[in-house]
């Protein structure tokens, strides 16, 4: 296997929540392997950003200021697209509460954007992708951004472990149901991340160390690391790989 093999020459990918953290990450990550980036989020912003980033260091990326929770704008958005070859499907949010602390509010949201914009922007992306009519033989890939929490349970996060759970099953039908189409459906389940969102869960010393010391590796991962992994499943080098989860949790589900 040639190191070519994972490269995104010639490809165009999607990648939502793209203005800051894991999506401005994978972004830059898939613009040095050679692909066309489209950045979607609310944030213009912040997408134009990450965009001057990567345009910085050679590449090419373009802004698409979405709420992807606007199902009408984004099914519009993703439709209008001159080409797509690769979704990467990781805007979410996560509310930690007890169970018992779970408002309406926290629990529509959770669903609204963890779901059924994950499924939406699939949805959306693999229509656009079978207007191809090389489709087959060109292939495709949508990575669902799931979390450690889509393979076990963890207090106070009910809802969230829900929603990714809920993300680990669409992936796999997807998979089965898109093979012949020659589009490959995988998820990535990262552990705790350091990224702005996590930073503000982790608020203090303690709250990080006990994370850290959850993880058997003793540390966070980084956006690199994610961003890695999500090349991986994107790239010709997992060909041969659909319908399942890449976990990136530095062993905390192995325990």
């Amino acid at each position: 296997m040639s190191v070519g093999t994972f490269g995104l020459e010639g490809r165009t990918a999607l990648i939502t929540g793209a203005s800051a953290g894991l999506g401005a990450g994978i972004a830059e990550a898939f613009a040095r392997a050679g692909a066309e980036v489209v950045l979607m989020a609310r944030s213009r912003e912040g997408l134009e950003a990450a965009a001057a980033r990567i345009a910085a260091a050679g590449g090419r990326a373009h802004v698409l200021p979405c709420d992807v929770t606007d199902t009408p704008a984004l099914r519009a958005a993703i439709a209008g697209l001159p080409a797509l070859d690769v979704l990467v499907n990781n805007a979410g949010t996560n509310f930690p509460e007890p169970v018992t602390k779970v408002s309406d509010e926290h629990l529509d949201a959770l669903l609204s954007l963890n779901v059924r914009a994950v499924f939406v922007a699939a949805q959306a992306a693999v229509r656009r992708m079978l207007a191809d009519p090389d489709r087959k033989q060109r292939g495709g890939a949508i990575v669902n951004m799931s979390s450690q929490m889509g393979h076990v349970g963890s207090p106070d996060r009910s809802v969230y472990c829900m929603t990714k759970h809920a993300v680990e099953g669409l992936t796999k039908a997807l998979a089965v149901e898109l093979a012949p189409a020659g589009i490959r459906v995988n998820a990535l389940a990262p552990t705790f991340v350091d990224t702005p969102m996590i930073r503000r869960i982790m608020d203090t010393p303690e709250r990080r160390r006990f994370m850290e010391e959850r993880i058997p590796l003793g540390r966070l991962a980084g956006v690199a690391d994610v961003a890695a992994a999500a090349l991986y499943l994107a790239s010709p080098a997992a060909g041969m790989v659909t319908g399942t989860s890449l976990v990136v949790d530095g062993g905390w589900t192995a325990q």
